[in-house]
């Protein structure tokens, strides 16, 4: 019971851990990087909250 507590723990420490990369590096695109990829920073800020966390 203890060892899935602490699974569990770590699983979801390393997706925050993921999820707060890919922000940091979604947030650190310029209007102009945006522009190129033909993106939306919000959209792609929920595209990869929707696919580390379901």
């Amino acid at each position: 019971m203890f060892d899935n507590l602490v699974s569990r723990a770590r699983a979801s420490i390393a997706k925050r851990r993921q999820y707060n990369r890919l922000v940091a590096e979604i947030e650190n695109l310029s209007g102009r990087d945006l522009a190129d990829l033909r993106a939306d920073r919000s959209e792609m800020l929920y595209q990869i909250h929707k696919q580390i966390y379901g």
